[in-house]
């Protein structure tokens, strides 16, 4: 047996390495994929704060124009809940 392990003890250093090679590979692959994962979803977020910020100056613009009574018309059409019948 100890003869046996002697003649292929290059060959099984060989595949150790092999193997840790791969692993190695495999999990900085995974790194690198969570990473950009990180960045993608950091953008998403980022471009949606942007979208949000936008309207909101949008908003503030249009009822600076308005008239105090019709930003209330306003509100009242698009905002308000109708009184319906009072049950729940």
């Amino acid at each position: 047996m100890l003869a046996w392990l002697e003649r292929f003890k290059g060959y099984l250093v060989a595949i150790g390495a092999a193997l840790v090679l791969a692993v190695g590979t495999y999990l900085r692959g995974r790194s690198a994929g969570k990473g950009a994962e990180r960045e993608r979803r950091a953008a998403e977020i980022n471009e949606q704060a942007a979208q949000a910020r936008k309207e909101v100056r949008d908003v503030q613009l249009e009822t600076a124009r308005m008239g105090d009574d019709a930003v209330a018309a306003e509100l009242e059409r698009d905002w308000v809940r109708d009184p319906g019948t009072g049950r729940r």
